[in-house]
């Protein structure tokens, strides 16, 4: 999959093109299910299928005091994206001065003029250019004008799924759709399994490992903390049992290691020891002998093990690790190999 940043950044001759617009935080079933859909009419046809998307998130920019934490950061959003198959994503910078633009505007530099758009795939709630004042009616009727048809895809709901997608867990509703904000109200409370439900996979944060307290290594458990700039939202505080994948830099030896290895994932403020920082932390199983500092890795949250608790000894706590250890590699041991 091709990513451009800027239209400077397309091939000329580029086209034609099937296009779609969103923000696509966490590329969820819905998600995929819609571009998996325009992907296959695309190749019918002979064209390109492109997803035009926006960072930082529109909600960033007008109302940063008020906006949901994001469910991915660009990077994962892209591996994720590449993995629907799309020919290209148009990454595009927002600012207040990119959403000054009016609806016309936006539609014929982007994707008219830029991408050789023939059909624009949106949900019946699109909201494009400045004031959000282009939506459904005026797409259609711009695209009479500018020589593109207009694709309306409905929202995609878990009794909608299709043969890979599993079927909605019991209490689940069958009639709401998946949607980024069902994601984010499982993981406020710590349901890194019902959220996985929804995405379609574990959930996922990535940042670079940073020194801690060096606790976990004087307990016998060393962990790798996150720093405070990792992406993807943080789960509710608690224990969970998870993967850990090293990613490899530019300048790494071939022989770098990259294996997906499991981890036990602590979220919260290591109460027992009076922390008032949160942090994410994950102990590897099995090793000591890891040196993961100023590396990138990826956490994927795969089962909730318990909340995070007080303990009223240094002792109680150790074994209490000991036990969560022993439930992370039961876990683990029976769920899907991360890919």
């Amino acid at each position: 999959m091709q990513c451009w940043t800027d239209l400077a950044d397309v091939p000329n001759g580029f086209g034609p093109s099937i296009v779609t617009i969103g923000n696509f935080d966490g590329v969820h079933r819905g998600h995929v299910a819609v571009l998996r859909r325009m992907v296959t009419g695309a190749r019918a046809v002979g064209a390109r299928a492109v997803a035009v998307t926006f960072s930082p998130h529109p909600s960033q920019v007008h109302r940063p005091d008020a906006a949901p934490p994001l469910l991915t950061g660009d990077a994962d959003r892209l591996e994720l994206l590449a993995q629907t198959g799309l020919d290209a994503v148009l990454l595009l910078e927002y600012t207040l001065a990119f959403a000054r633009q009016t609806a016309e505007e936006f539609v014929v530099r982007y994707l008219v003029d830029g991408l050789s758009a023939r059909t624009v795939v949106v949900g019946r709630d699109v909201r494009f250019g400045r004031d959000n004042a282009g939506d459904l009616t005026k797409m259609i009727e711009l695209g009479k004008l500018h020589g593109f048809t207009v694709e309306v895809l409905d929202d995609v709901a878990p009794g909608d799924v299709t043969a890979d997608m599993a079927a909605p867990r019991p209490g689940d509703g069958p009639h709401r759709r998946w949607s980024s904000t069902w994601v984010r109200e499982l993981l406020e409370v710590g349901d890194v399994d019902g959220a996985a439900r929804v995405l379609g996979r574990p959930h996922r944060m990535r940042g670079i490992v940073v020194h801690g307290d060096a606790r976990g290594r004087e307990l016998g458990f060393p962990t790798a903390n996150l720093a405070w700039d990792a992406t993807g939202m943080v789960p509710a505080d608690g224990v969970y049992a998870g993967w850990l994948r090293p990613l490899r830099t530019p300048g790494d030896p071939a022989s770098a290691s990259t294996d997906v290895l499991p981890a036990a994932i602590s979220v919260g403020t290591n109460p027992t020891f009076g922390g008032v920082q949160r942090r994410v932390e994950a102990y590897v199983l099995d090793r000591t002998d890891l040196d993961l500092y100023d590396r990138e890795v990826v956490l994927e949250f795969v089962a909730t093990l318990r909340p995070t608790v007080r303990f009223d000894s240094i002792d109680a706590l150790v074994v209490q690790m000991r036990l969560d250890v022993k439930s992370v590699r039961t876990l683990l041991a029976a769920a899907p190999s991360p890919r």
